[in-house]
């Protein structure tokens, strides 16, 4: 089974430097990197010498991963950020685990360890972009991600992106054994609240979600400034999130 690993980066060179890193200890060794540089210099480029394809894309997390699409080749498509670290046999357990599969998710360390298989109702806190495992088959048929999500300014392109491939009939499983390191931000926690609540909310409008679900994800965040006093800030900024992104 081959792999290619779609890295888009941007202003960061020893956090690349540890990705390619572990990628280079892997045990399962079929695998090609394809990096979409979206610096407006030439900082990465002594890292990629020899090690990856070197793409080239404006900022835009979804648009970089769009430029490196018509590029791949392999069995498995995979997303890694750019700061992120592999254990040294994660491609060759997600080998084995895709036997049967169309798709598989991991978890960062302090994820929810119950597996499943991914569905609309659970899939919110079952996947994120690094940890995500696709068949170049369920990449061909969900096509490009939405430009309108995607970092710097928005968030959960990868959820809008699994919902996609749920809606084709493909398998997904979570298995929380699929750990993979990953920094946590040092950011505004109601600066995030809000960017990720306002893409939650254009999630829930664009696939139609109903009335049930809609109302769950306004009553968390609701529910949050009331009982969890020490971050109502963030709470709410969440709430409001959703409401925009939902009416956007």
């Amino acid at each position: 089974m081959t792999f290619d690993l779609v890295v888009a980066t941007v202003g960061r060179t020893g956090e690349l430097g540890r990705l390619l890193a572990s990628l280079e200890a892997q045990t399962h060794r079929d695998f090609r990197v394809l990096v979409v540089d979206q610096n407006t210099d030439d900082r990465v480029a002594p890292l990629l010498d020899g090690r990856a394809v070197h793409l080239r894309s404006p900022v835009g997390l979804s648009h970089a991963r769009n430029v490196a699409l018509p590029h791949v080749e392999a069995d498995v498509v995979a997303f890694p950020d750019d700061d992120c670290v592999y254990p040294d046999d994660l491609l060759e357990r997600v080998a084995a685990r895709l036997a049967d599969l169309d798709g598989v998710t991991g978890r960062e360390p302090w994820w929810t360890a119950d597996a499943a298989p991914l569905t609309r109702e659970n899939l919110w806190n079952r996947a994120i972009s690094f940890t995500i495992f696709l068949r170049r088959q369920v990449v061909e048929r969900v096509g490009a991600f939405d430009e309108r999500l995607g970092l710097p300014s928005s968030s959960g392109e990868e959820i809008d992106y699994l919902i996609r491939a749920l809606a084709a009939g493909m398998r997904i499983e979570y298995d929380p054994s699929l750990v993979v390191e990953h920094p946590r931000k040092h950011v505004e926690r109601h600066v995030v609240g809000a960017r990720d609540g306002a893409s939650i909310g254009y999630i829930l409008r664009k696939h139609g979600y109903g009335p049930r679900v809609v109302a769950g994800m306004l009553l968390r965040p609701a529910g949050g400034v009331v009982l969890d006093p020490k971050h109502a800030r963030f709470h709410l900024a969440t709430l409001r999130g959703r409401i925009a992104g939902y009416r956007r």
